[in-house]
Parts: structure tokens; sequence; C-alpha cells
């Protein structure tokens, strides 16, 4: 039988299959940016013969994660909002944003897509900031897949530099999304930053241009108490119902954060098909979000890192601290210690995170016919093997420092933990020059 040709083709990996099992001795054939097939070890390699062939063996290959709610413009705020009172975003992050430049951006946005890149997160939501066109560059640049935006607002008490009017709000968005989407890896979408800083009009009118072009509108939503309550004094209905109320609603819908979430928003948001992320570090300073029962209402929730400031941008660590505040509240409570099982929220990060960027069921799989979006983790560690279940250790013990590979659209961004697509050392130099005062950034 002659073999098929593919672009690359990953030999004798251990690989996590789509119903969190780890299956071993398997070939991945990658072809034009999609996985062309799954098999076999010894089948694979009778099958295919690839211009490129890498040994899989030692470690452990699964989907890219996918990071559903970032802030590129505060990666230089790192440390600096721990420990802190109310309101840390208009007392520190608003003046912060204010102040960024474009060479803040594009040093910003480099210091993310490497820590991304090294950290096993493939994809990604950004959630709207300034000189995103900077950004958008540099992401281009590092081959990562993701969706940037606008940060969109137009009623507030905003420094000089970043206030708008809700027609140059829209513009703005508007010569992102038809300079940069579609463009290598990246989409755009359309956000609203708080609904207490967004008027009707902006609301409606950043809706409309979403639906016009067919791409996603985020929103931060039901973040904190003052949130819900502005609604409720203005409106007489909480966020979701107001949006609701505005026909914004659809399954291009994207709540960010959605902690403090009512049982008939929760309703509202499966009606519509509408989707949340939870974060969960930033998270838990505010709230626990009630994500048993969004799931059991069929609602697609995906696990974010809210950016740098809080935290830093491992989905590792996210998952860890998701799970202990799962099985604290919900778990203790209701007796129940697997109220949110390993595989569970590995699919948060990864299949869910697919269909936050638009890809439902095409992203965040090993799977034929997938994204060919992959990453390794090197296994054959201390910390890691032996193992009783390969699931569990992925959510227990994996850190980003075990990530090894890293592929997206079937090109390599990281192999063996040297970053192919960006000049980490430079990167690294010019975050140090910023940081003594060398950078004039």
């Amino acid at each position: 039988m002659k073999k098929k040709t593919c672009d690359i083709l990953i030999e004798n990996a251990s690989c996590l299959l789509p119903s969190m099992e780890v299956e071993e001795e398997l070939s991945i054939a990658i072809d034009k940016g999609r996985i062309l097939d799954i098999l076999p070890y010894k089948e694979g390699q009778a099958a295919y013969q690839g211009k490129e062939t890498v040994s899989g063996r030692g470690k452990l290959w699964m989907p890219g994660l996918i990071d559903g709610h970032m802030h590129t413009g505060q990666q230089l705020l790192r440390g600096k909002v721990l420990d802190e009172l109310p309101m840390i975003w208009t007392r520190i992050m608003l003046p912060f944003e204010s102040s960024l430049t474009p060479e803040k951006m594009r040093l910003s946005a480099s210091l993310a897509a490497l820590e991304m890149i090294k950290g096993g997160t493939a994809g990604f939501v950004e959630s709207g900031s300034y000189f995103m066109e900077e950004a958008a560059g540099v992401y281009e640049r590092s081959g990562l897949r993701g969706a940037l935006s606008c940060s969109t607002m137009d009623q507030g008490n905003f420094p000089d530099s970043i206030r708008q009017t809700g027609t140059e709000a829209m513009a703005a968005a508007d010569r992102l999304y038809d300079r940069f989407h579609g463009k290598g890896n990246l989409k755009v979408f359309y956000s609203l930053r708080a609904l207490m800083n967004c008027s009707p009009a902006l609301i409606t009118g950043t809706a409309e241009k979403a639906a016009e072009r067919n791409t996603f509108l985020q929103a931060h939503m039901n973040e904190y108490p003052g949130e819900v309550n502005y609604t409720l004094e203005k409106y007489r209905m909480r966020p979701v119902e107001y949006l609701d109320s505005l026909r914004v609603l659809d399954e291009n819908f994207i709540a960010a954060h959605g902690i403090l979430l009512s049982p008939g928003e929760q309703d509202l948001l499966a009606e519509k098909g509408a989707k949340a992320v939870h974060c969960p570090f930033s998270n838990c300073a505010k709230g626990v979000p009630e994500t048993p029962a969004l799931l059991k209402k069929k609602i697609c929730v995906g696990l974010g890192t809210d950016g740098a400031a809080h935290g830093g941008l491992s989905l590792w660590n996210e998952m860890k601290i998701f799970r202990s505040v799962m099985n604290a509240f919900w778990g203790v409570k209701n007796a129940d210690p697997a109220v949110m099982p390993a595989g569970t929220i590995l699919s948060m990060a990864t299949g869910n995170g697919g269909e936050l960027l638009g890809e439902k069921g095409s992203l965040g799989f090993l799977k034929k016919g997938a994204c060919a979006d992959l990453i390794s983790i090197d296994f054959y560690q201390p910390h890691l093997y032996p193992t009783g279940n390969p699931v569990n250790t992925l959510l227990e013990c994996v850190t980003t420092a075990d990530v090894s590979d890293s592929m997206v659209n079937g090109r390599f961004l990281m192999r063996d933990r040297e970053v192919l697509t960006l000049d980490e050392e430079r990167i690294l130099w010019e975050a140090r020059a910023f940081t003594e005062g060398r950078a004039g950034l």
C-alpha cells in the first residue's frame, strides 16, 4: 500500500483523547493545519510518510489550552494588585491602562505571547485594551490563535487619554476588525467593558456591528455587586435580563466572569445559547460561581486567567485553583468530592475554549479533522511519573514548566522548550530595561 504524505507525523505518542482518556502508542498525522488521522503507531508508520517525522515518546500530547479571558494591556501590572483594597479597576488598572503607549503595548503583547506559548496556551480571547493594533501585530507574528477586542465604553469619569464617545469607540473596533480579522490565526471580537460604563446606544450599536460581521460580542458580566446593583437601580433588571431586553444575547455572546448570576439569568444564557468564562484566581476575591448549575443547564463555560495582573497567564494554576474552590464551596456542602472532575475542568480549558473562539467541535480536541493546535507534556519527571491516572495528574501536578512543545495550525511555535516564533532573549531584555527604567517607554 502506497503511503499518504502529510506535513508532520508524530510517532509513538501518548494522547489525551476527547473521551478524556489517555491512549498510548499512537501516531498523529497532521496536514494543512488539521489533524489528518490518529491511529495506532505501527499503522501510522505503514499508512503515512511525514515531510517531518517527530518522536512523541516520553511525552503526553493533548489539545493546546485556551485562555477564555485575558488582558494584554495589564501584562506590566504583574504583582501590583494582590492584597489591594477595592476598587482595583478604578484605582489601579484604569489609570495604568490610560498611560499605555504603542511601545508599552508591544512589550506587553510580546511578554504575554511568550508566556502563553511556554505555558501551553495555544489560543486566547483578549478582552479589550488600547493600541490593540500593536498587540495584534505581535500576536500575528507569534503564531498563536486568538481573538482580539478594543476596550469599548463611553460613560464614566475616565482620564482624557482613553475617553471616547460611543461613535469613537465603535469606530476603533471597526478599524481593528477590518485590519486583523482573519489575518494569520487571529479573529476580532466586539466587546463591552462593563455595562455601567456603556450607554444603551453603545451596547446596541456594538451588538449590531458584531451581528453584521458574524463575530462574537463579549462583556464583563456580574463580576461585582455594584454591577448588578447598577442595572437593578437604573433599569429594574439584572445585567443579563437588561441585555436580553436590548436583544443582545445570542449564541455569539460571551459573559466574562459570570460570578453573580441569578437562576433566572442562568436560564436566559442557556435559552439564548450564550457562553460564560470563569477566571478562578481573580474571581476568588469576589465570589464563587455556580458552575455546576451552569454546566447542568448545558451552558458552555470556559476558563480564563483575567491577565497577568491577576496571578499570571497559567491555565494550569487556574485549573488547580478552580478545582479547589469548587470542592471547598460546592463539594463539601453537598458531600460530593467529585463535584468538578478533572476531565470536566480540562474540557473547559480545551474544547469549551474552542467554542469561545467560534470553533465548536473543531478546536480543543485531539481527533481526526480538528485544528492541529497541540501541546506536549514532558511526563517522565519525578513529580509526574509514574501515575495511576494521567488525567488526574495533568490537573493536579503539571505546571507551565512541563510543557515541551507547542503547535498551532500545524506549525510548531515551540520545540523542546525553545520558542521558535519570538525572540525570547530580546523580549526579556526589553522587560528588564522597562523594569529598570531604561527603556524610555
